[in-house]
């Protein structure tokens, strides 16, 4: 059976929260709680003239990979209306493949 899981480049983030809005609409997750929460690392000064500021979704425990919207063909709901494309969903290994080629900035969820 093919595992599949949510790959996330955080490099391209813009940190819209469109990911979290389109989550909690999909899941009818209430007030106070996520099935993606954006985080904030940053900014803070690396050197004279470079700073890193990240925004970084992270899938939480009530994220089922929308599950009901997969069995439909359909997209999760973070994908979908992620506007910086920075969220893939697919098979497992097809996504580890895409992140060893990028090499930084990218993690994967599977749950």
């Amino acid at each position: 059976m093919t595992q599949y899981g949510l790959m996330i480049d955080y490099e391209y983030c813009t940190g819209c929260h469109s990911c979290e809005v389109s989550c909690k609409n999909e899941n009818n997750i209430p007030l106070g709680k996520w099935g993606i929460k954006l985080t904030e690392v940053g900014p803070f000064k690396l050197y004279d003239d470079k700073w890193e500021w990240n925004y970084i979704p992270v899938p939480t425990e009530l994220c089922n990979l929308c599950e009901d919207r997969v069995n439909r063909g359909e997209k999760p709901s973070c994908v979908l209306h992620c506007l910086g494309q920075c969220m893939e969903y697919g098979p497992v290994e097809e996504l580890a493949k895409k992140m060893a080629a990028k090499g930084k900035k990218v993690m994967m969820f599977v749950p």
